[in-house]
């Protein structure tokens, strides 16, 4: 396994590996790796000839009063989980190097990056589009997977990977949560222990209105207050609850089959992402 740094070096790197027509499977990650980003690696090796994992915090999905500086990091512990994996290459950029001075370019989907949590952090997608366009030109994956936990971002790089004509398949994979239901997140080390146990109800709530559906259950509106009811009893904040088309995110008259219900709450200071497909 590989580990390069540099931009340019990663480049002429990759192009001997196109030269010996092996296909690339990439995960871009922001580091602190658990078992979700691990699942997520499994994919492209069983997809690919060659993996390339990318650890980079980026600064430009992070609002001013967000956690960029306290985001959790372990390269060495990184490392070593993913030579288990039989990984390639790791690219593990310095911001500098991703963004000089005078930096000057963003990538923009419009309407999808305006909601759900588009509404609350205005700028985050554009700062996702934009890493994520630079490091498959870095890159040149054939296959790039991406975690079903981040529903919406998923979509965003669907869109900007057809809408630009880019030569890479997205490929999401599914959510990995604990035995209690908490879906798996770098975040989650933020947590209290009793914020941790009061988290589990984020699961619990989707579970539940995916059964009343079984039931017959199907006003959304009702959904919603079920779900900040349950939320609120375990000391969550809701920053938004989202029940949608799961391939435009527009809300839904109705509750059907192949709804997203998504969500993002505060339990103290940490913001928590979750979703389900009804």
């Amino acid at each position: 396994m590989r580990v390069i740094r540099k931009i340019a070096e990663t480049k002429d790197f990759i192009n001997k590996i196109k030269k010996t027509a092996k296909t690339i499977g990439f995960v871009p990650t922001m580091g602190y790796l658990h078992e979700g980003h691990l699942s997520l690696v499994r994919i492209a090796r069983k997809k690919a000839d060659f993996v390339v994992i990318s650890i980079f915090v980026n600064p430009t999905q992070f609002a001013p009063n967000e956690d960029l500086k306290n985001y959790p990091r372990n390269i060495k512990r990184d490392k070593a989980l993913l030579e288990k994996e039989n990984v390639d290459l790791i690219f593990y950029p310095s911001a500098i190097h991703i963004y000089p001075r005078d930096y000057k370019t963003y990538i923009n989907v419009k309407d999808l990056s305006k909601i759900m949590c588009g509404n609350t952090r205005p700028r985050h997608f554009q700062g996702v589009t934009t890493i994520v366009l630079k490091l498959f030109n870095i890159i040149k994956p054939d296959i790039a997977v991406f975690g079903a936990k981040d529903y919406q971002q998923a979509l965003i790089i669907r869109r900007m990977t057809k809408d630009l004509n880019l030569d890479v398949k997205i490929i999401t994979g599914k959510i990995i949560r604990e035995k209690d239901g908490l879906a798996m997140s770098s975040r989650n080390k933020y947590l209290s222990p009793r914020q941790r146990k009061d988290a589990t109800v984020l699961y619990h709530a989707l579970r539940k209105i995916k059964r009343d559906f079984s039931s017959g259950f199907s006003d959304p509106k009702r959904a919603k207050r079920i779900i900040r009811q349950l939320i609120e009893k375990k000391n969550g904040r809701v920053d938004y609850i989202a029940i949608a088309n799961k391939n435009n995110l527009l809300p839904v008259k109705r509750i059907g089959k192949d709804t997203l219900v998504a969500l993002a709450v505060f339990f103290g200071k940490t913001r928590l992402i979750d979703n389900i497909i009804i």
